[in-house]
């Protein structure tokens, strides 16, 4: 007699094994390959974080703490302390920026209080300052001083550029074609040529200021120092302020201790009487320290 061993039970493997063969293929990829890792595509790019705001300090004006117009006046000598002018009506020193109204030149120095006594215009203005705004000694200019403030103020910094999140679109085929070699070459040498026509032209060369020759005067000091000064640009200014008054200035450069100094002269006159009347003149311009000298 023969027996049909598990004879119920090969439908219910063959389904077994089935479902694990379907399991085995859930689990490949699209390129038949077995892969235990999840899939990560997809997923969100983090945000940029904000840019920040900069403070930075600037000067404003401030016409409400101290602003007036009014002329100025350098006397022609030079004064200590760089930059700066003085006004009677100032409580406390203050900076300020200082506008020349007639040729639009302006700098910023310090404000002082000046006394109310002192003649002149209503604005001491210092030698720098004097160079700074155009200024001729012992000219009146009309100006304009206001008072500056510090104040924060915010500035937003450059952006930066943006990184693409976006892919790259397909390479276009581009052209390409040579460049015109004439074209080229003729732009080269107009240039080339240009360069050397600046290089060969000569450096302007300035001839020096003949000096007026003196004229004989039988006095012992037949000329009239109008004053001493350390910067070349005061100096001629100076003998600007001479010449429209009607006088002949002389500048004489000379050192002393190896530092240089400009001397401002006027003269020579021939007799005690035209010394006097020239004398009288240079103080009413505002030289009030002139005198009379040999040479």
């Amino acid at each position: 007699m023969t027996y049909a061993i598990g004879g119920g039970r090969a439908p219910w493997c063959r389904l077994m094994l089935a479902g694990l063969g379907l399991a085995v293929l859930a689990g490949c990829d699209e390129n038949g390959n077995f892969s235990l890792q999840p899939d990560t595509r997809g997923g969100e790019v983090p945000a940029r974080s904000g840019s920040s705001v900069k403070l930075v300090e600037r000067d404003v004006e401030a016409p409400d703490v101290f602003q007036v117009t009014d002329m100025g006046l350098w006397d022609g000598r030079p004064s200590l302390g760089g930059v700066w002018v003085a006004h009677p009506d100032v409580k406390e020193p203050e900076r300020v920026i200082i506008r020349n109204t007639s040729n639009s030149n302006f700098v910023i120095g310090a404000l002082f209080r000046r006394e109310r006594e002192a003649p002149g215009p209503a604005l001491q203005v210092s030698s720098d300052a004097a160079a700074a705004l155009g200024m001729l000694a012992g000219a009146p200019t009309q100006l304009n001083v206001t008072a500056l403030r510090r104040e924060e103020t915010p500035v937003a910094p450059e952006p930066e550029a943006e990184a693409a999140t976006e892919p790259l679109a397909e390479t276009q085929d581009i052209e390409e074609s040579a460049l015109d070699p004439v074209a080229g070459a003729a732009a080269a040498i107009e240039a080339a040529e240009a360069q050397a026509e600046t290089a060969a032209a000569p450096a302007p060369v300035e001839t020096p200021k003949p000096r007026p020759a003196p004229r004989a005067s039988a006095l012992e000091k037949p000329f009239i120092q109008v004053g001493i000064f350390s910067v070349e640009e005061n100096a001629q200014n100076t003998a600007t302020a001479m010449r429209q008054a009607g006088m002949v200035p002389t500048v004489l450069e000379q050192s002393s201790q190896g530092k240089a100094f400009w001397r401002v002269i006027v003269g020579p006159v021939t007799s005690t009487s035209e010394r006097g009347t020239v004398l009288k003149k240079i103080q009413g311009i505002g030289f009030d320290d002139a005198y009379p000298v040999t040479n």
